[in-house]
């Protein structure tokens, strides 16, 4: 089950991927990792989807990450006479708290804390961006609006507020149920929804501690603001595309995600990119050549993983779209450009020991044309800062952990086994020689590169290195 690419594929599971024989069709195409969406779903679909997933990472012997993703606030204006309206650009339309059905002058907004911040001159986004309105004057439980592009509203459509942090939790009811159940079932990864500053990164750290990891989606202009802070807070980081496409204008948001992969690669951070990645393919055998482009470039940009999202989940055609996604991407990383922007000029080191071990093992497994850097980390972390370094070769990271196993199927470049606990330097070296070999990495004649941390057990202690002739 060895990859030929260095990004990971997420597949999101939903009604169109049920069943074992159908999520172990996606893992053989290529899925690395598989999304369970608290947003849809009961509990005990999501359990059953999970229990596929451990038989399945069992049958195939390869660790495999589970990630939840968290619902988060939902913004939604109340229902209508009729269940809709029309509103005219130039109009006047009133946002209130009075519980009557709305009209085309007025609807409730059951949500206090969006007047709470509103001033003259804010931006409204209704329906996912496709109506606009600007508040002319506002109170503590209403806000008169000027439409500015309108169109038709129909119940409980979503609402989002560019200009402002909105005081509220960034964890609902739902969330803080959902996360219990995730955790206590065994997730690798929390994605957090609708993260605006970086105390709400630290509010689910508290409800989470060690039992997974967390990736803070970036979807809200604030959170761009303090883009730096919610990196370093953070396990990983998923440019959410779609509601950041929304509440800020398209043509700023490819610059975003080349901003955002670049400070996560000097952080050393996974970085997803994600949403309408394939998105024709819901409905459709084949992507259109601009998605094709757009998963490519997120490979050239240097992301750890793309995402399938209603492609997989509810689609029509999930299997072919992990299938083009793979190969897309096997694509674009043989392609030169590509290997130039994966070489010294996404390198960001500091003056350690540790990064300069890394940095040292990178050079060498190039110049000496190894066939693999094996990597032996209880943590991660020596794994990890490899895979910041971007090698040109393929990196084998070993671990004692299974957790580290899982949650490292996410990172870029790494193949992750899982092996019994060594005891000394000289027993990683052979672990790695015969793992590199089991796992056809390696053939008699050929070299590889191995590092690790002494002693081990300690995170960020990367300090040894050997070169290793095959036999």
């Amino acid at each position: 089950m060895r990859r030929t690419r260095n990004a990971k594929i997420i597949a999101t599971l939903g009604p169109a991927v049920n069943t074992m024989p159908r999520i172990a069709e996606l893992f053989m195409a290529g899925a690395d990792v598989f999304r369970l969406n608290f947003s849809h779903g009961t509990h005990d679909e999501h359990f059953q989807r999970y229990q596929m997933i451990r038989k399945l990472e069992k049958d195939s012997g390869r660790p495999i990450a589970v990630l939840m993703d968290l619902q988060g606030p939902k913004l939604r204006v109340a229902d209508f006479h009729g269940g809709e309206t029309k509103l005219t650009p130039g109009n006047l339309f009133r946002l209130d708290s009075v519980e009557t059905p709305g009209n085309s002058r007025r609807v409730r907004l059951p949500h206090p804390e969006i007047f709470e911040c509103l001033e003259p001159g804010a931006n409204l986004l209704l329906d996912d961006g496709k109506l606009r309105l600007r508040v002319e004057r506002c109170g503590k439980d209403y806000a008169e609006t000027m439409v500015i592009n309108g169109g038709v509203l129909s119940d409980r459509k979503g609402v989002n507020v560019p200009d402002a942090v909105l005081p509220l939790s960034v964890l609902t009811e739902k969330d803080r149920c959902d996360l219990e159940f995730g955790l206590k079932m065994g997730v690798d990864w929390v994605a957090l929804s609708f993260v605006q500053k970086p105390s709400d990164v630290l509010e689910l750290r508290e409800l989470v501690g060690d039992q997974a990891k967390i990736m803070a989606k970036l979807e809200k202009p604030s959170a761009i603001r303090q883009l730096d802070r919610i990196v370093h807070l953070s396990d990983a980081i998923m440019v959410a595309r779609g509601d950041l496409g929304v509440e800020l204008p398209p043509e700023d948001v490819p610059g975003l995600q080349k901003r955002i992969i670049r400070t996560c690669l000097r952080k050393g951070k996974p970085v997803v990119v994600a949403t309408q990645m394939l998105d024709s393919m819901v409905h459709a055998p084949t992507p259109t050549r601009a998605e094709a482009s757009d998963v490519a470039t997120a490979v050239f940009d240097g992301a750890d993983a793309v995402m399938l999202s209603a492609e997989t989940a509810s689609g029509d055609y999930p299997l072919e779209s992990v299938s083009l996604m793979d190969r897309i991407i096997r694509k674009a990383e043989n392609n030169e450009f590509s290997k130039k922007l994966t070489g010294e000029d996404l390198s960001f080191r500091k003056a350690t020991t540790a990064d300069a071990i890394t940095a040292a093992a990178s050079q060498a497994a190039e110049t000496i044309s190894a066939s693999a850097i094996v990597t032996f980390s209880t943590s991660g972390s020596t794994t990890s800062r490899m895979a910041k370094e971007r090698p040109s070769v393929p990196i084998l990271g070993l671990t004692p952990n299974e957790d580290t196993a899982r949650y490292m199927s996410l990172v870029w470049g790494v193949h992750s086994v899982e092996i019994h606990d060594v005891k000394s330097f000289s027993d990683v070296v052979a672990t790695a020689e015969r793992v590199a070999n089991e796992e056809e990495f390696t053939k008699s004649g050929d070299r590889i590169i191995v590092t690790a941390g002494v002693p081990f057990g300690v995170p960020g202690t990367t300090n040894a290195l050997r070169i290793l002739d095959i036999e």
